[in-house]
């Protein structure tokens, strides 16, 4: 009994550590971090490597292959694989609560440049409705035929706020985004390599009339999302970190 009760004791210790904010990962211990929801992924789709890294030692290293997490298309979606990391979700942001997200991105010389549809990080707010389960991000990065992306979605329609087409293959890429997920009035304010490129105000999430409840949460994924196709990709990670904010416009 008492070997049963100090090992939930444990158990209960862990879970509450990786509830709180902030947390940090660069990557550098040979497993990935207990923050991580590793469900997106198959087995040896992630991988630490200290062959290619931002700072310290280590990063991330995805590898997405034909097939991986496949799921299959609807009348409103077509057929996708995936290779993603997700948080847990007991590190979900709440709505109308502000957050800081930062993380660095390595896309690889050699990455195909094509025009399937794919997305490397993403904000999808939680949906326990079959009305809503096949809603876009509420706020993704794309990177597809060689441009990246930043959109918001709160309805039927996608507005691309930022876009760029300059080559950002074979070198790090900071990018920090700080939030505020609102179906009233939030924000959403982005920066790459320490030069913000948006500053968003208004309705950054979804509403009742889509399926959502009231005070909803938003997870945070990356890695990569995409349309099926038949060559794999590859993406390094590293330094990634989320915190609270005080509430602000």
């Amino acid at each position: 009994m008492l070997k049963s009760f100090i090992l939930l004791l444990l158990f209960s210790v862990s879970f509450q550590a990786i509830a709180q904010l902030p947390v940090h990962d660069s990557f550098e211990t040979a497993q990935l971090s207990k923050i991580w929801d590793t469900s997106r992924l198959v087995k040896g789709a992630a991988t630490i490597q200290s062959n290619i890294a931002d700072s310290g030692h280590n990063a991330l290293k995805i590898i997405l292959k034909k097939g991986d997490k496949y799921e299959a298309g609807n009348d409103s979606s077509k057929v996708s694989e995936r290779a993603e990391l997700s948080e847990k979700k007991q590190l979900f942001s709440k709505e109308y609560s502000s957050y800081e997200y930062s993380f660095a991105m390595l896309i690889p010389g050699d990455f195909p440049i094509v025009p399937t549809r794919l997305v490397i990080a993403q904000w999808k707010q939680e949906c326990n409705k079959e009305i809503c389960s096949d809603d876009s991000p509420v706020l993704a990065l794309r990177y597809t035929g060689g441009n990246l992306q930043i959109t918001i979605q709160t309805s039927a329609f996608r507005k691309v706020v930022y876009e760029t087409n300059t080559d950002l293959r074979n070198k790090w890429i900071h990018f920090r985004f700080q939030t505020n997920f609102s179906r009233i009035k939030g924000y959403i304010k982005a920066w790459i390599n320490d030069k913000q490129v948006l500053d968003y105000e208004g309705k950054t999430c979804y509403a009742e009339d889509r399926g959502y409840n009231n005070n909803s949460l938003i997870y945070f994924k990356m890695g990569l999302y995409r349309d099926t196709m038949p060559a794999p990709m590859t993406i390094y990670i590293d330094d990634y970190a989320k915190k609270e904010l005080p509430n602000s416009l």
